[in-house]
Parts: structure tokens; sequence; C-alpha cells
């Protein structure tokens, strides 16, 4: 659906008159286009400690314009603030900073660069996470990195966006997949976020085609951000099975035959499902993504027993035990991928969606519970939180609603069914097992909720 305000605050009136009236000037975002090679398009910056020289050898494979900016250990070229090119890509190592005052050198580091970022530009701020660190003043030092990263996220314009990677120790090889994404327009609707990598033994083998060999169902896939996420899947090679209910059976079919994809019609509430799931997968899944879900909004007051049992039921109940059954049954193979698709209203909660929340929040539950779990088998599941997702059902909210959820965020806008499969594509990948048990939220650093 077209963003009105966008489209006028980009245009030449509508900059000079927005930014006289001092109202919001959201950009349009860059974000992954067909037959890009490189995730940077532009300078890369690295500075900081230790981890920042784990970048290097392969931040040739991210650009071919790599600067250093702080560190007298790089061999790239130093990058001179006012006189070095715009900066589209930033990674600073903060992992050394022990002490508070240490964390200075964050604002050292940052400060010259504000003004000299490129439109749509991605930071990285590499820590260590603080419960993994014996001394409590380097633990506080390490977790006012959150506070530090997730306020300078709000403060970034131009769709800038920043992220805080705590890297656990022997997870160091596994920084390149993911700057590969937090650097890349993929993540083009991510900002403020933290996330913690761990070691895993699962590469990517072939990065222009990253789930090349691996099958994947997607449920709920006929339309919208499910239709989206098969489509993402597909183009990074996986062998996609796309699931929704029949009466979807028209919008499902379209999309398996334009995916060259297989189409499987099921009612995941059915006592049978589980059953009759592990038939259609005769030969296994490596990527399950449960995005099939539901909504039926009232107050509590008003919350009728039936509302509550379907939400709960879609939401929650289906892909617990679909989830299950696939486990014991050995149909989800080892080193597999599980995604589950959560909301900002799981965290943060919102007005008459006490079912919806409830269940979405019993998504982040599952998967931090499950991973421990999981891990012999070196199995990851994590959950995916989109906030305002442009889709057919936020176009036919009321105008004043639709406006206030596109505009309270960091970035100022909606985000698109596309960034929301782009972030489940990243989590399928062999090495994202680094990442398991959290909650990625894609919601342009919205307002509501942490």
């Amino acid at each position: 659906m077209s963003d009105r305000y966008i489209d006028f605050a980009n245009s030449s009136l509508g900059h000079r008159l927005v930014a006289a009236i001092g109202l919001p000037s959201p950009v349009r975002l860059e974000r992954w286009q067909a037959g890009r090679l490189r995730p940077v398009e532009g300078a890369l910056l690295l500075g900081g400690g230790a981890l920042a020289a784990k970048v290097l050898p392969f931040a040739n494979k991210l650009t071919d314009a790599i600067y250093s900016y702080g560190t007298d250990a790089s061999t790239a070229p130093a990058w001179i603030p006012g006189h070095g090119p715009k900066l589209k890509a930033v990674v600073f190592d903060a992992s050394d900073l022990q002490h508070t005052d240490q964390l200075k050198q964050l604002r050292e580091f940052f400060q010259p660069l504000l003004k000299n970022l490129d439109n749509s530009a991605h930071l990285v701020i590499l820590g260590r996470a603080p419960e993994s660190l014996g001394d409590p003043f380097a633990a506080s030092a390490q977790r006012a990195l959150e506070g530090f990263s997730r306020s300078l996220a709000k403060e970034l314009r131009n769709g800038g966006v920043l992220q805080l990677l705590y890297v656990g120790e022997g997870a160091e090889d596994q920084l390149e997949g993911a700057l590969r994404f937090f650097l890349s327009p993929k993540s083009a609707y991510i900002s403020g976020q933290v996330i913690r990598l761990q070691a895993c033994d699962t590469p990517v083998e072939d990065w222009t085609r990253p789930l090349a060999g691996r099958k994947a169902l997607v449920t709920g896939a006929a339309r919208g951000i499910g239709a989206s996420i098969a489509e993402t899947l597909a183009r990074d090679g996986a062998e996609v099975i796309l699931l929704d209910v029949p009466q979807a059976k028209t919008d499902l079919e379209a999309l398996a035959a334009r995916l060259g994809a297989r189409s499987v019609l099921l009612d995941i509430c059915a006592e049978d499902a589980a059953s009759q799931l592990i038939e259609h997968l005769p030969d296994g899944l490596d990527i399950l993504v449960h995005n099939a879900g539901i909504t039926r909004d009232k107050t509590l007051a008003n919350m009728t027993p039936e509302y509550w049992d379907a939400v709960l039921a879609v939401n929650l109940n289906a892909p617990q035990v679909l989830t299950k059954a696939l486990l014991d049954s050995g149909t989800l193979h080892d080193n597999a991928r599980v995604v589950l698709l959560a909301s900002i209203s799981g965290i943060a909660g919102n007005r008459g969606q006490t079912n919806y929340a409830a269940s979405k929040a019993g998504l982040i539950g599952l998967a931090q519970a499950w991973a421990p779990l999981l891990k012999e088998r070196g199995i990851s599941i994590n959950a995916v939180a989109p906030g305002f997702i442009e889709t057919q059902m936020t176009a036919h909210i009321p105008f004043a609603l639709r406006e206030t959820g596109r505009r309270m965020s960091s970035l100022g806008q909606g985000g698109l069914p596309q960034d929301v499969a782009e972030a489940v594509a990243w989590l399928g990948q062999p090495g994202s097992g680094a990442v398991s048990g959290q909650a990625l939220r894609v919601c342009g650093q919205s307002l509501l909720g942490a």
C-alpha cells in the first residue's frame, strides 16, 4: 500500500514544507534488489578492538571500499572525518570496553561519523554478553552498550539503522553471516536490536544461494507475509513447501506454480493435522516457518470464548503441537531451523488484543524454552516479531490508527512483507544456528516495547 506522506515528504515541495514546519521526514528505505552482488554498496568503516580485526579478512567480500578509524591495528586506509567518503556501513568493536571510563570511546568514535553517513547506512556495534563476564565492572560496561546503541539508533537520520551483536567465545567465525545480513539492505527495517551470537558448526557454502539443498515449509503461505517468506526462501535456493487452509486453494496453488513449489492444503488445528503433515513430508524438513495466524480483536470485557479459543488454537497451540510431532518423528532434520512469527504485540501488548498478544508472547516463550533442549541436535529456534507491516490487513485499519502505527518508530514508516521475509530467510541459513532462543524485532525500532 502506498504511503502518501512519504511520497509527499520526499517531493521537492513537500521536503521544504515538512522541514519548515518541523514534521518528521522519513526517507524511502533502500532494500535488497535482485541482481545485487555485495551486501554493502559504498564505504565500510572498521574501528575498535580485536573483533574488528576478525572482520578484515572477509571485509572485501562485503565491499571493495574499506576504511579504518580510531585504530592503528588495521591495514585498511584511514578514514578522515569531513574528507573521507560518505559511510554506508560501520562496524565498531566495543568488546574491549571493561570499565566506565572506557565508555567514552563510544562518543569519541561515533560523534565524528554522524554527519558523514550515507543514506540508509547500517551500523553494528560488537560486544561480549554481560552474563558471560566474571568481572562486575566489565559486565556493567558491556550492558551499557545496550542503552547506548538503542539511543543512538533513534538519533540516526535518512534511513540509518544500528544493531548490537554480543559475540560469544568461539562465535567469532559467525560474524561474516551476521554482518552480511545486518550491514545490507536485507535488514532495512530492523534497528535498535540486541542479538547474541554463539558458536555454530554448520557453515554457509554458497552466499549467493545460502539455502540451496534445504527443504522449507511455510504455513499460512497463500498471501501477504507468508507468500513473501516463501518467495524469499525460494530466491535463496530452498525447495519450498507451501501450506494453507483449503479455502486459500486458488492463491496457494498460483503461488506454488510461480515458485515451482509444492502446496499442501491443511487445517493446522485439525485433530489429525500432525499425522497428515508428516505424511506430506516424506523427505523431512530443514526449515520450518510457522507464519499462519489470525486476529479476533476485542477488549477483554467483550471477548467471547470463541474469539479467545480460535486465536490461541491457531497462533500458539498449533505451532507447539506440529513442531513437537515433527521433532519426535524425525521429520525435522538435525541442524534444522525453526522460525516462529510472533509480534511486537506479544512484547509490548496492545489494547483489544489480549488473546493475540498472549499467543505471540507464548511463541517467544516457546523459542526461549526449546532452544537449549534442541541444541544437542544442532537445531535453532527463534521468533521474529514484526511491527507495523504494510499488508492487506493493515490497509483496512482506520486512517488515524494506520498513520499512528506508521509514524511511531525511529524510521517513521511501516515495513514491507519483504522485511519480515529477509529476517526469516537469514534465520533459516545454516550458519544462523549461532542465534537461538531469541526474538528479532522487525519494526523499524517501534516506540512500543523495548
